[in-house]
């Protein structure tokens, strides 16, 4: 096995607004999706970490933007090492959640979205087993248009045979429009599957150049 790049995350702070964020600097990427997709799993699984985000019976935990810091990233050519972050966005679509607060995030999502000058790209939550919700499509149309990258983790494919999940990426696939700079792949966090694939996925969004 490979070592881990991601190993070694730490929890720096929770924020209720973009302002309270860690300094705009480095590179980082966002983990998005709706709250029982599964995310706080894979980024428990994907840094290797079990307790670092908190996973919940009860979907809808994440009600802030939680900040990682990551080991410095090395970098070829050279360059001195990148400091580097994930930014775990609140879990959406939770019905218990107050209409205000999720009012409020949706705005701060959208402002976090459009003007983070660190934010290198965003990793989608999904569950395998069903269509994409309109939160979902709103998160791909938002990259579409603002050239963000996005890299999809279709989530709990342990559920699913692998005739059906290798079935369910490729419809996945089918589905991205032309021009959108998306990867998707299949992922468990409960078996381990996929794991590897989706780290090496988000240290070449955090390495990516802003510009596409």
């Amino acid at each position: 096995m490979t070592s881990n790049p991601l190993q070694g995350a730490q929890f720096v702070l929770a924020a209720h607004r973009i302002s309270q964020l860690p300094a705009d600097s480095g590179a980082e990427v966002a983990f998005a999706g709706r709250s029982n997709a599964g995310k706080s799993s894979a980024l428990n699984a994907l840094t290797g970490h079990r307790g670092l985000a908190r996973t919940s019976k009860t979907p809808g935990r994440t009600q802030q933007m939680v900040a990682f810091s990551l080991p410095p990233l090395t970098q070829g050519d050279g360059q001195a090492p990148l400091e580097a972050r994930l930014i775990d966005l609140p879990g959406y679509g939770y019905a218990k959640v107050p209409e205000p607060l999720r009012e409020h995030w949706k705005l701060e999502i959208d402002a976090y979205l459009k003007h983070r000058q660190s934010l290198r790209g965003v990793v989608l939550i999904a569950d395998i087993r069903h269509p994409l919700k309109e939160f979902d499509r709103m998160m791909l149309d938002f990259c579409f248009h603002s050239g963000l990258r996005c890299h999809m983790l279709l989530t709990k494919a342990d559920k699913l045979s692998r005739n059906q999940a290798a079935q369910a990426l490729a419809a996945m696939r089918k589905s991205f429009p032309n021009g959108l700079h998306a990867t998707a792949q299949i992922f468990s966090s409960q078996d381990g599957t996929g794991v590897e694939a989706g780290r090496e996925a988000v240290v070449a969004l955090l390495r990516a150049d802003t510009a596409l």
